[in-house]
């Protein structure tokens, strides 16, 4: 057997051989034209950066060079690094290696930026607390929301669609839970809703809108204030548990997919967008999606109860 200095050798005279057989451009991406990052091979045997390939199986499920489908390969949603590539590509340009890597980690920290340049779902109405399963299927969003992962924030805004402007001036921000990738590439993304926000600015970045934004918060009260406000929201909540009990069959088919009323919460300004039970009424309340943006971007938890107590009210008198 060698000993360590023969070891030591061998290594380096491989090292010496591969530098002098290959050159960076035997190590580029057919893709992105660059150093590969995170390289892996299809079945077929092309190797491409993770990233890359991920981004034309959005498009359709072939192979870039090949056209071969790679429909299975998609399926298991397990790409395996090549790693005799990247033990190559790290004996014999360590340094291109080092500056690829740099290259990535500021790419996802830009990405992982929470107010500056957010990607943006514009979809549905989507409420602080409450669940909100999305069905992604264009490539665009399936790309927004694997960057979300890989980027470690796993959260993105969830705006509605507005006439003359790309998307509302106000949405929600969604943190994903769960995606369960289905085989043609689409995937059931489950997300519950977080905090509030406020377009500042708007934006794209590879075919889908950005912004940046800030956070919405309740105003808070104090004393006498806080006495009349916590009057109001009990009032409120007993009036949101008789339509709940209601018992017409509109309101039994939106419990059954919607769950029950939420708890009333103790201390109704510990958070900063209000009581979670309000949110889940706005959301299973029929209500036009402009009137509930309007409750999304009031910052007064007062004139949202006095609201929903005015929404109960007439609908708790009509005949069932």
């Amino acid at each position: 057997p060698l000993d360590n200095k023969e070891e030591t050798a061998a290594a380096k005279c491989t090292q010496q051989c591969l530098r002098e057989s290959l050159s960076i451009s035997d190590l580029e991406c057919s893709l992105c034209i660059r150093m590969f990052f995170e390289p892996v091979t299809t079945p077929c045997g092309h190797t491409f950066c993770k990233e890359c390939l991920e981004r034309c199986l959005d498009h359709r499920p072939n192979c870039p060079l090949c056209k071969q489908s790679l429909r299975e390969y998609l399926k298991a949603g397990r790409y395996s690094p090549t790693v005799l590539l990247q033990d190559i590509m790290l004996a014999t340009f360590p340094t291109q290696l080092a500056e690829r890597r740099e290259l990535h980690r500021a790419e996802m920290a830009e990405l992982s930026n929470l107010t500056k340049n957010i990607p943006i779902f514009v979809c549905t109405m989507s409420f602080p607390g409450i669940p909100c399963p999305l069905h992604v299927f264009e490539p665009r969003y399936r790309l927004m929301v694997r960057r979300c992962q890989e980027s470690g924030s796993r959260r993105f805004g969830m705006c509605i669609y507005e006439n003359g402007k790309s998307f509302a001036d106000y949405g929600c921000m969604l943190e994903i839970r769960q995606v369960e990738l289905l085989a043609d590439g689409r995937s059931l993304v489950d997300t519950i809703g977080r905090q509030r926000f406020r377009v500042l600015s708007r934006g794209h970045r590879d075919g889908y809108h950005t912004a940046d934004i800030e956070y919405l918060e309740d105003k808070k009260v104090s004393g006498e204030e806080l006495q009349e406000l916590q009057c109001l929201h009990e009032s409120t909540y007993r009036l949101a548990q008789r339509f709940c009990e209601h018992g017409d069959l509109t309101s039994r088919h939106i419990l059954m997919q919607h769950g029950p009323l939420p708890e009333k919460e103790e201390d109704i300004q510990a958070s900063a967008d209000g009581p979670t039970w309000c949110w889940w009424l706005i959301s299973i309340l029929p209500l036009d999606p402009s009137y509930q943006l309007n409750l999304l971007s009031c910052t007064s938890l007062r004139a949202r109860l006095s609201q929903l107590q005015h929404i109960l009210t007439a609908l708790l008198q009509q005949p069932p």
